[in-house]
């Protein structure tokens, strides 16, 4: 009768439930095997543990945390202090080796300028002769110098502050 009313054979309907059943009891399974593991995961981290020694425990992680913050504000005022040093030391450097006078080869002499971040410095100019080499010093302050300076002493200048030279 159900067979002549919906127009088809019911088997096909035992078939779909049976089909049905079994994909409930395979998702059964499953719920059954992850439920296992979800229990095993869980004694294992209860094992040998009361509430008092997991209340220890976390108190000994908050006691870490602020350790480290403690450590990181003291890493921050360090980072601070070698921020500021590192304005007074040098930091830019200029040299140029050259042949003072032409007659000894080999570029002896030489400019060296030594600036900080604000410019401030020096450069040592050293003359090689053959009588002798003469050494001289002259401040740099905000990227210039009071007295005039040598061309040698320009360029070195220039390579400390990052100046490119245009061709000769």
């Amino acid at each position: 009768m159900i067979q002549e009313y919906l127009g088809f054979d019911s088997d096909y309907i035992i078939l779909g439930l049976a089909g049905f059943a079994l994909i409930v009891f395979i998702l059964y399974l499953v719920n059954i095997i992850q439920m296992h593991k979800l229990k095993k995961n869980y004694k294992i981290f209860m094992s040998g543990k009361n509430a008092k020694t997991l209340e220890d425990t976390i108190k000994e992680r908050f006691e870490q945390v602020d350790t480290l913050i403690s450590e990181n504000e003291q890493n921050e005022k360090d980072i601070e202090i070698l921020s500021k040093a590192m304005n007074t030391t040098y930091q830019k450097m200029g040299l140029v080796k050259y042949d003072a006078f032409n007659e000894m080869g080999g570029k002896l002499s030489f400019s060296l300028a030594m600036l900080n971040a604000k410019e401030d410095g020096f450069i040592i100019n050293a003359m090689h002769t053959r009588e002798g080499c003469y050494t001289y010093i002259k401040e740099i302050v905000d990227g210039n110098s009071i007295i005039v300076l040598s061309e040698e002493e320009q360029e070195a200048l220039n390579m400390a502050k990052g100046i490119q030279e245009t061709a000769k």
